[in-house]
């Protein structure tokens, strides 16, 4: 007879603990608290729990010693009866407690989940934007996945385990000493057997579990990058098959070989454990057996010791681990409420306010404004870098001012990294400007409610990004009460409206990851039906022309004069052939506004603009050979 399962889970998940000493953190186990106290009624069930199964546990070794005891005396058949449906209902009781603990195991465990990752996702969707232009994707998933269920296995786990190894732990010695002394010294001395061999294991088996995680994950952030429609075009244009192909199965196969080593070190670990168990019930029974023949021993009392034996290692090696374990939740815990005290840079004011009804104007008063360096807004183990960069809150913007007035469309041109596109982030408070104003309608838009701003403001980039979703998910992002007719309206007024009949499900077709499957000017189109469903009073066209053809610059041109149409807009362009008409047209260079009228006058004046015009349209003629 060796050890049970239940005993080789419990030595397993010690030898695969990490093996990090560290002091307790009072602050993280008050933020534990705070989280767990929503809980605390399902906590003490499970505890509960745990010390009633522990009892059972340590009552089912010792009738099966008096059954024993029962039928070596000749005992009343009654008797063995008895004890013998006693260990049935205690059998009983044990597969129903332990049902209904894996319940309120999991439902504690995955409460914890859902509050954990509620309270990163909110507070991430408050980070502004450059937190996510420096973060990668994947370590902030990570957080959300791989680091809240190791936060919350301190509940379901830990927890409990202590709890109840304590429980059992006692239990079982107080027994084993009342039933005899000298066997329970030998189990006693035997223990560094099972323990000092967990513990040497524990840190090599840790390394190799790293060691394998990450190369799993190199292997998928390769298959990411190449299975993503970009990157698999840019394989498909300058790739080589054959070299991927062996990039890939030469990352494969280190994940193979380092899983051969580790199926390898688990089979010797487990089987000397056993080999060492089987040992010590050996001498168990030779002892007492020898003790029985002796008659100081009753012939039950070995069965019963040989029994609680199996039940003694279990929890004293857990218990041994228990506070690496309490560490690496404390881990998972810390890496969670990292993210967690991150300071977003845009908050919303308690007063905020709402953006006046009717046509509104657009005014930059005096802006300024610099980029926040990467330690203001990320992590360094969300970069996956060693140091934040302390770079940046050099000034990009001086002094810009300008007004577009209800209804007017003002149009800013100039050179690539001039500042056009930073002075369209900072309307819709993407950023927050550092000296200066920007208003809407008269109000600072930090003054005003975040909700009141998206209902009034509405933005087209030039990637026109949509979701991996259907065309109504995507539309409907806009407004989700939106009835079927006014979406196919939309689509109708973005000159997309055909195109959409003609797909396979129509509204319900899905447009792929980043809407990969429509055409650029498709894209387009579909954020400007997006845009004309939301109906907001201000709209931002950022280079929402750019990179299209001129079939399909065409036909966004048509879609955006009924998305402008009675709008106030801010249209950014590096096409000058897109703002002729424009109320207003701001040449920015160098963060600076060196020119502003119209583009008649721009001409005239012969300065930026009419270089910047000249450049883009005027023709030369053909040189004869």
């Amino acid at each position: 007879m060796s050890m049970d399962s239940t005993a080789w889970t419990q030595l397993y998940s010690v030898m695969n603990a990490q093996q990090e000493r560290r002091p307790f953190d009072r602050a993280t186990l008050r933020r534990i608290g705070a989280f767990a106290r929503p809980h605390r009624r399902r906590i003490a069930l499970f505890v509960v729990l745990g010390v009633v199964t522990a009892l059972l546990a340590v009552a089912t070794p010792v009738l099966a010693g008096a059954v024993v005891d029962a039928i070596v005396s000749h005992g009343d058949a009654d008797t063995v009866v008895r004890f013998a449906l006693l260990i049935a209902l205690i059998a009983v009781l044990e597969a129903a407690l332990g049902i209904l603990g894996r319940r309120l195991s999991a439902t504690l465990g995955e409460g914890l989940i859902l509050d954990l990752r509620t309270a990163v996702f909110d507070h991430v969707q408050r980070m502004p934007v450059a937190f996510f232009t420096r973060t990668r994707t994947g370590a902030l998933v990570s957080r959300l996945n791989n680091d809240v269920i190791g936060a919350q296995r301190a509940f379901s786990n830990t927890l409990s385990g202590v709890v109840s190894n304590l429980v059992t732990l006692v239990l079982t010695l107080a027994v084993m000493l009342t039933l005899s002394w000298q066997i329970t010294l030998l189990a006693l001395v035997l223990l560094p057997v099972f323990v000092i061999p967990a513990r040497r294991m524990g840190s090599r088996m840790a390394g190799m579990q790293r060691e394998a995680a990450a190369l799993n994950a190199a292997m998928g952030t390769r298959m990411t990058e190449r299975f993503s429609a970009p990157g698999a075009t840019l394989v498909k244009l300058f790739g080589r098959p054959e070299e991927e192909s062996a990039e890939f199965a030469a990352r494969a196969a280190r994940v193979r070989d380092i899983g051969v080593r580790t199926a390898t070190a688990q089979s010797v670990f487990i089987t000397a454990l056993t080999l060492v168990s089987a040992l010590a019930l050996a001498l168990v029974y030779g002892l007492g057996g020898r003790l029985a023949l002796n008659g100081t021993l009753e012939p039950g009392a070995v069965v019963a010791l040989a029994l609680l034996l199996t039940r003694l290692y279990a929890p004293l090696t857990s218990l041994a681990g228990a506070r690496v374990e309490v560490m690496s939740a404390l881990v998972s815990f810390e890496r969670v409420f990292e993210v967690l005290d991150l300071t977003p840079l845009i908050e919303e004011k308690p007063d905020a306010r709402e953006v006046p009804e009717g046509p509104v104007a657009v005014e930059f008063d005096d802006v300024r404004f610099g980029y926040p360096s990467a330690d203001k807004v990320s992590l360094a183990s969300l970069e996956e870098v060693a140091a934040l960069d302390t770079r940046g809150g050099a000034e990009v913007l001086h002094g810009v001012s300008f007004r577009a007035e209800p209804g007017r469309t003002v149009a800013l041109v100039g050179s690539s990294g001039a500042g056009k596109s930073t002075v369209a982030q900072l309307l819709p408070r993407l950023y927050d400007v550092d000296a200066g104003a920007v208003r809407i309608g008269g109000v600072d838009v930090r003054d005003l409610s975040a909700a009141s701003l998206r209902a009034t403001l509405g933005m087209v980039t030039q990637d026109g990004h949509l979701f991996h979703d259907s065309v109504r998910a995507n539309l409907l992002l806009a407004r989700p009460g939106a009835a079927e007719d006014e979406l196919w309206d939309a689509l109708r007024r973005a000159r997309l409206d055909d195109l959409v009949r003609a797909l396979p499900d129509g509204l319900d077709t899905v447009v792929g990851e980043r809407g990969y499957r429509l055409s650029g000017g498709e894209r387009q189109r579909m954020t400007i039906a997006r845009l004309l469903l939301a109906r907001q009073r201000v709209v931002i066209l950022d280079e929402a022309t750019a990179h299209l053809d001129n079939t399909s610059e065409a036909a966004v041109q048509e879609a955006l004069a009924e998305a402008l149409a009675g709008r106030t807009a801010v249209v950014i362009a590096h096409r000058l052939s897109t703002v002729r008409s424009a109320d207003l047209i701001l040449v920015v260079e160098d963060g600076r506004i060196v020119e502003r009228g119209t583009h008649e006058d721009l001409l005239t004046a012969d300065g930026r603009y009419a270089e910047l015009y000249r450049t883009q349209f005027e023709e030369t003629a053909p040189v004869l050979p």
